[in-house]
């Protein structure tokens, strides 16, 4: 078993443009596991322009805009194969795209992806920014149980013979109002936030990759 990680940033790249890259290291490794020989394990870090992401079980009716709103909010859409509904990406936003063999971690789905919560959880904490999970739902909230319930970081994953694409959407200096145009992750009755807006002050992207591979490298090492 392999449990070292490889970290690519690929900075600001078209979603489609780093889905065909995750595809292809998605591929490999599935190949190499079909062999029966030792597969690796890459985190990209990137950010996306301005666009909106739909899952596969997802509902259109969640995208509150048509094609022409969406080119004069300089915006795309795109009908994505991980799982969840619809979200936004864009620039200030630190994207983390895992492909792991979880066999290599000997786990399963639902552990993988509590680890990542975790991973995450345990980032915002160092930054004084308290969060935790939403039952019935995946991704980091903050106020969990209040009426100012919010979500910070989105995670919407496919995997196919225990191999992962797809991961996760963390908002930093996000630009939120484009959150106004959905129904965020199919939800009508929850808000979203980034760190800027909870510190009330610009993050620095570099310094928080760098922690939050981090932290992702202690989850992954247990």
């Amino acid at each position: 078993m392999n449990n070292k990680r490889e970290t690519i940033d690929g900075g600001l790249i078209e979603y489609n443009e780093a889905w065909k890259k995750q595809e292809a290291l998605f591929n490999a490794t599935i190949d190499r596991k079909m062999k029966d020989e030792p597969t690796n394990n890459s985190l990209i870090f990137c950010e996306h322009p301005h666009v909106y992401t739909l899952g596969k079980s997802g509902d259109e009716h969640n995208m509150l805009l048509n094609y022409i709103q969406l080119q004069a909010k300089d915006a795309t859409f795109v009908k994505s194969n991980r799982g969840g509904d619809i979200t936004y990406h864009g620039p200030g936003q630190v994207v983390g795209y895992p492909i792991f063999d979880l066999a290599n971690f000997n786990l399963g789905l639902k552990q993988y992806i509590h680890k990542i919560e975790e991973a995450i959880i345990n980032t915002l904490a160092l930054y004084a920014i308290p969060t935790t999970r939403l039952e019935g739902a995946t991704g980091v909230w903050l106020d969990v149980g209040l009426p100012t319930c919010r979500k910070i970081c989105a995670i919407g994953v496919r995997s196919s013979r225990f191999v992962t694409m797809h991961g996760f959407a963390l908002n930093v200096n996000t630009q939120l109002e484009y959150f106004s145009h959905i129904n965020p992750c199919g939800f009508i009755d929850k808000g979203v936030t980034s760190m800027q807006k909870e510190l009330g002050a610009e993050v620095d992207m570099e310094k928080l990759k760098a922690t939050l591979r981090k932290s992702i490298e202690e989850q992954f090492a247990e």
